[in-house]
């Protein structure tokens, strides 16, 4: 019996769903003090810079037809990939939390807010549904869904921008650099998830450049969503923005499916990270347990706020300074220097250039730079990783 492969289509599919979120429209939002053509300027370049490295991350995952865990063990051992598999399981138990919090919040600001705690409940749910349904036979129920919020998610786009009437917004500038990091680590932050989807794709080039194409276009109109609704309405809630333009329903089906559609790949690709650790793991049950942690978590985020227990911003650079030099090593090892995997349990060598380019990047933080973090520091772990392979190989040969 064949393995049952996904298409190009239901590919985009996926990752529209997946750009598609509050979240998303929440860190546009935080970009708004730029202005709006400084402000898209940083949206656009963010996201170009994130979807190149998406398109390699996933391009990888299709040719060799492994998750996005098993290649880390490519470059890092069999061992030593099994602490991004880790930190991967953990960003996405806090993506999961974070995006049902977010979701729980806009939906009891439009209907129930004495409730919100029971959003929490309703989208963990439905997320479990989606994961019983199982990625090979979402395409059907993805279809609907997805036509759904493209349709909703126009009438919000008009609601927000039919006005053109732009206003100053108050408070702290922020950088150019710092909204560019911003856009970057959005797209970033699917980097260790995208060969989880690439790797079952009937035509794996085809199906990861629609994936990073249809990603970043839809991304980059979420970021333009939250910017245009604190620029146009001077609104921060995206409740509010909904209420008041008279989407009450419609808006509640957005937000809703909108945060299931994109927390489902989170929750999945959690239990695909967790059979790299050990065959006998369930995916499935995995990812389940994933949803109800995260569920739990928002809950415990809702009824005691002032905790402080959901800040999305350091969260993100956290990602970009575990992830971005992990892919970079990545790309180097598979397409320039052409390696195809270690049997060691621990490779050192690629281990220790992940360090550095996680210290570069924190260091890079510090510095407001026009570019951002992202970029600088995947550069400079790239070429670390090709010339130690170079000289190692060239050590190697001398040997033999």
């Amino acid at each position: 019996m064949s393995e049952k492969r996904t298409s190009v289509f239901e590919n985009g599919l996926i990752w529209f769903g997946a750009a598609v979120s509050i979240a998303e429209i929440l860190t546009g939002m935080e970009t708004s003090s730029l202005g709006f053509k400084k402000g898209l300027l940083a949206i656009l370049i963010g996201h170009g810079i994130g979807c190149v490295m998406l398109f390699l991350a996933g391009l990888i995952g299709g040719k060799v037809r492994e998750s996005s865990m098993e290649i880390a063990k490519r470059s890092f051992g069999s061992k030593g990939g099994l602490l991004f598999s880790i930190l991967n399981i953990v960003q996405l138990v806090g993506w999961t939390a974070i995006m049902i919090y977010d979701g729980a919040g806009a939906a009891g600001g439009i209907w129930g807010a004495s409730r919100t705690w029971l959003w929490c409940l309703v989208i963990g749910g439905l997320i479990v549904l989606w994961i019983f349904i199982g990625i090979q036979n979402l395409g059907k129920v993805n279809t609907v869904a997805m036509s759904a919020l493209f349709i909703l998610t126009v009438i919000l786009s008009f609601v927000i921008f039919g006005g053109g009437v732009i206003h100053e917004i108050s408070g702290e500038s922020m950088s150019f650099g710092a909204a560019l990091e911003l856009s970057v680590a959005m797209p970033l932050s699917w980097l260790p998830l995208i060969s989880d989807y690439t790797r079952d794709a009937e035509k794996p080039v085809k199906a990861t450049a629609v994936s990073a194409i249809v990603y970043g276009l839809v991304s980059c109109w979420m970021y333009m969503i939250g910017m245009g609704a604190a620029i146009f309405t001077e609104e921060s809630d995206l409740a509010q923005i909904v209420l008041k333009a008279g989407l009450g329903l419609v808006g509640l089906l957005i937000i809703v499916f909108s945060t299931v559609t994109t927390t489902f790949l989170d929750a999945y690709s959690a239990g695909v990270s967790s059979e790299s650790i050990s065959r006998k793991m369930k995916g499935r049950i995995v990812g389940i347990i994933v949803t109800v942690i995260g569920t739990a978590y928002a809950i415990g985020a809702i009824l005691w706020p002032d905790r402080n227990l959901m800040n999305i911003t350091d969260f993100l650079y956290f990602i970009g300074s575990v992830f971005a030099p992990m892919i970079a090593v990545q790309i180097a090892d598979f397409f320039i220097l052409k390696r195809t995997g270690t049997k060691k349990a621990f490779e050192w060598r690629n281990l220790i250039i992940w360090v550095i380019g996680f210290v570069v990047y924190r260091l890079l933080m510090r510095v407001d730079i026009p570019i951002g973090n992202t970029l600088p520091d995947m550069v400079i772990t790239m070429a670390l990783c090709v010339v130690t392979g170079l000289v190692f190989a060239r050590k190697e040969k001398e040997k033999n």
